[in-house]
């Protein structure tokens, strides 16, 4: 039985997809006058994790105070997540959590004899019940944009459940499993090392530092667009002054040529945008992925 809980949380800005921009307002006291908790509800290695671990650096330096991430994992997020919906709302205990968990993928293993999505979903078709596909927990959009893409196919892939974003990709690079798909923040060290075989990207267009890599949607299956996407959230509530500074400092930060030519170098790309077209955004996915729940008749608690 998969379990989706959902709660609700104040957005602060997100961090590798739609950013929201505000000005920063004058606070009637400094903040933050003691270290911040920055919740990760995923384990170490994944791309929230690395994200989380980037602007609390950020952080850390313009408000002179610690920011101190740490990794609260289980239940798809559930621990983690509820754990800061919990907590105070006075700034002092921020989440960074995905929206989403696929933009890159699906990537495998290069003894796997296939060169392209085509061949994978060929190969897979020819060897049921040996195809291993890796994603990260039942329910997430790992499972759920494999499924869409295995049943386009005409096929079925097994999935393998696992807690983070390094576990799967160890387990993958080492034979455990012959594919995965997570996000090129951290699958393209292993591809660059010659670990994992990129076979295609599911992002809407090519990425800038590898054109030579097609999309899914170009390899056969149009309109399949899938993505990553890290979001700042704070329990309801935080006063607005907080989450304006916030919300600023993240927006001048990573609207820097610096740190967009960073994440560029990294397969992640830095998108600002209004919180109405984020909201917007949020919204389209959760409808998108209500309709793949009910298709594969995944139970929705």
């Amino acid at each position: 039985m998969i379990r989706i809980k959902h709660r609700r949380y104040i957005r602060l800005a997100c961090t590798a997809a739609l950013l929201w921009l505000g000005s920063a307002l004058v606070l009637a006291q400094p903040y933050p006058l003691k270290p911040v908790r920055v919740i990760v509800p995923f384990g170490a290695g994944g791309a929230a994790d690395i994200m989380a671990r980037v602007m609390a650096a950020r952080w850390q330096d313009v408000f002179g105070q610690r920011f101190i991430v740490e990794n609260r994992t289980g239940a798809n997020g559930n621990i983690g997540a509820e754990y800061v919906a919990r907590s105070p709302a006075d700034g002092y205990t921020l989440l960074v959590l995905d929206l989403g968990s696929f933009t890159s993928g699906p990537a495998v293993t290069p003894s796997l004899p296939v060169k392209n999505v085509a061949e994978l979903l060929a190969w897979a078709k020819a060897n049921p019940g040996r195809f291993n596909y890796a994603t990260l927990g039942e329910g997430r959009t790992s499972h759920l944009a494999g499924l869409e893409l295995a049943a386009r196919a005409g096929t079925s892939f097994t999935f393998v459940p696992y807690k983070g974003g390094a576990q799967v990709l160890t387990e993958v690079a080492a034979g455990q499993a012959q594919a995965l798909g997570l996000a090129m923040l951290s699958t393209y060290p292993f591809v660059q090392g010659g670990k994992l075989k990129l076979l295609a990207v599911m992002s809407r267009d090519r990425l800038a530092i590898l054109p030579e890599v097609p999309t899914v949607a170009e390899s056969g299956h149009p309109g399949f667009v899938a993505g990553q996407w890290q979001a700042v959230y704070a329990p309801k509530g935080l006063p607005p002054e907080i989450a304006e500074r916030i919300r600023a400092e993240s927006a001048r930060f990573l609207n820097a040529p610096e740190t967009r030519k960073r994440f560029a170098d990294q397969g992640a790309e830095v998108m600002p945008g209004s919180g109405e077209a984020l909201a917007a955004f949020v919204a389209s996915e959760r409808a998108k992925f209500t309709r793949l729940v009910k298709e594969h008749k995944i139970k929705v608690e």
